[in-house]
C-alpha cells in the first residue's frame, strides 16, 4: 500500500469518527485496531501492540501532569485564587479599565499555578465576567482579555499541555517548561498593550467608577501577605528546575506541597476541598493517560505503514525555504483547531511535524513553543475553539458565538505578533533553557 493510502486510511478514520462525535480515546482505539489488522500480523500483532502500549504512560516524564492538575485544583477549591484577585484588585485602585488589567495580571499569575488553559479561562470567566458586566463593560472588553489570558497557561510554566507535548515528541520536559517563561510574560505585556489601545479608541467600553481608596500601607500589606507567598509556589516549581535542584516530576510535587502549606497557613485547607481536588485530578489524568496509550500505538502504526516517512519525504521534496514549511505547519494546526481539541491535534501531527522540523534544522525546544502557541490560538479559533464555548457558557444570555470570537480576535493578533518575535529572536525562548545546561 502506498504511503498516502496508508496515511489517508489512518488519519481519515480518526477525522471521520470525530466528525460524528465519537470520543477521542475511542476514536484512536478503533483506528488502531483497524490499522493493526491492515498493516500488522492480525491477532499476534494486536497482542504485541497491547504489550508495548503502556511504555509511555509508565514513564516518569508524565508524572508532572497529575501533579500540575492537582496543584491548580487545590489553588481554586481552597479559595487561594480569590485572595490573590482581591489583593490585585486593591492594588490597581481607580485605574481605568482596571478589571481588564486585573484579568491579565491575575491570569498570568494563576496560569503559573494551574497549567490548565480550561481551568484558567473558567476561573477568570466565573469571577470577572459578571462583575465587568455589572460595572458597564461592553462585551468585547469583558470577554476578550479573559479569552486571551486564559491561553497563557498553555506556555507559562507549569503547562500540563507542555509536559504532554514534550513526552509525545521526546524532548526535554524541563527545558520546554522553562522556555515558555519569558515569551509568556512578553505575551501578557502585549495583551496589556492591546487593552490600552482598545480603551483609547473607545473609552466608554470600560467606564470608570468610584472605588474605595486603598492606603499605601494597605497595598504593602496585600503584596506581602496575599501575593508574595504565591511566589513561593512558583519558585518551588520553576526555580527548582532552573537551578537543577529537582526534576520536573519532583518540582511538580513540591508545587503541590507549597499550595497545601499556603492553604493551611491561611486557614483555607479542608479535607472536602482536598478530596474534590483529588477526585477531579484522577478523572482528568486517567482520561489523558488512556488517550496517550492509544496515541503511542497510533504513532507506531504511522511508522509501520510507511506513512510517516512518506509524508516527510513529500514535505522536504518541495524547493521552498524552511520558514515557508514552518508557516504551513502552523496553518495546519490552526485549521485543525477549528474542529479538534489540542490533545487530538498533537497525537496526529507530532509524529509527522517533529521529524520534519528536525530535518529542517529547527531547535525542537523552540519549535515546541511555536506549536504550543499554535495550539493556544486554535482554542479561540471559530467555529469550534474550545475556549469560545467555555466563554459562551459564562456570557450573558443572548450572547452569540460570533460576538465571543470577535472579542478574542485582537488577542489572537497579539499571539501572532509573539510568534513573529520568536522567529526573529529565537533566544527569547532558548535563553532560560540555556541557563540549565
Amino acid at each position: 500500500m502506498e504511503w498516502y493510502h496508508a496515511g489517508g486510511l489512518l488519519i481519515g478514520s480518526i477525522v471521520a469518527m470525530m466528525a460524528i462525535g465519537v470520543p477521542v480515546a475511542i476514536t484512536f482505539m478503533i483506528t488502531n485496531v483497524i490499522g493493526i489488522f491492515v498493516f500488522s500480523n492480525g491477532w499476534d500483532g494486536l497482542i504485541q501492540i497491547v504489550d508495548n502500549s503502556t511504555d509511555l504512560i509508565t514513564s516518569f516524564t508524565l508524572a508532572p501532569i497529575p501533579m500540575f492538575i492537582l496543584m491548580g485544583s487545590l489553588f481554586f477549591h481552597t479559595g487561594l485564587a480569590i485572595k490573590v484577585f482581591d489583593a490585585l484588585d486593591k492594588l490597581l485602585g481607580r485605574l481605568p479599565g482596571r478589571l481588564c488589567y486585573l484579568t491579565v495580571i491575575g491570569g498570568s499569575l494563576f496560569s503559573t499555578l494551574t497549567g490548565s488553559t480550561m481551568a484558567n479561562t473558567a476561573m477568570l470567566g466565573s469571577l470577572l465576567v459578571p462583575e465587568m458586566r455589572r460595572r458597564g463593560y461592553n462585551g468585547r472588553m469583558s470577554m476578550g482579555p479573559i479569552l486571551g489570558t486564559g491561553g497563557l497557561a498553555m506556555i507559562i510554566p507549569p503547562s500540563s499541555l507542555g509536559v504532554l507535548l514534550a513526552s509525545i515528541a521526546n524532548v526535554d520536559v524541563g527545558q520546554l517548561l522553562v522556555a515558555g517563561l519569558l515569551p509568556g510574560f512578553v505575551l501578557a505585556g502585549l495583551y496589556a498593550g492591546m487593552i490600552t489601545l482598545q480603551l483609547k479608541m473607545n473609552p466608554e467600553s470600560a467606564p470608570t467608577y468610584d472605588v474605595e481608596p486603598t492606603t499605601f500601607q494597605e497595598k504593602i500589606y496585600q503584596i506581602v501577605v496575599n501575593i508574595l507567598p504565591m511566589g513561593l509556589v512558583v519558585f518551588m516549581v520553576i526555580g527548582f528546575i532552573v537551578f537543577g535542584w529537582a526534576t520536573p516530576s519532583e518540582s511538580a510535587s513540591f508545587g503541590v506541597l507549597g499550595v497545601i502549606i499556603l492553604a493551611v497557613a491561611f486557614g483555607k485547607f479542608s479535607w472536602l476541598s482536598f478530596r474534590v481536588s483529588l477526585m477531579g485530578t484522577v478523572r482528568t489524568a486517567g482520561m489523558v493517560f488512556f488517550i496517550l496509550m492509544n496515541s503511542t500505538v497510533f504513532s507506531k502504526l504511522l511508522a509501520l505503514s510507511g506513512a510517516s516517512q512518506g509524508m516527510l519525504d513529500f514535505a522536504i521534496g518541495f524547493d521552498v525555504g524552511p520558514y515557508v514549511v514552518l508557516s504551513i505547519m502552523f496553518l495546519v494546526l490552526l485549521i485543525l483547531g477549528m474542529f479538534m481539541d489540542p490533545v487530538s491535534m498533537m497525537l496526529i501531527t507530532v509524529p509527522i511535524f517533529y521529524p520534519l522540523a528536525a530535518s529542517l534544522g529547527f531547535d525542537l525546544i523552540w519549535f515546541s513553543l511555536i506549536v504550543l502557541l499554535a495550539l493556544e490560538m486554535s482554542q479561540t479559533t471559530p467555529p469550534f475553539g474550545l475556549l469560545l464555548f467555555i466563554m459562551l457558557g459564562m456570557a450573558p444570555r443572548g450572547t452569540t458565538l460570533i460576538e465571543v470570537a470577535s472579542a478574542a480576535a485582537p488577542f489572537l493578533l497579539c499571539d501572532l505578533i509573539l510568534v513573529l518575535i520568536l522567529v526573529a529572536f529565537p533566544m527569547l525562548a532558548l535563553y532560560m533553557p540555556s541557563l540549565m545546561g
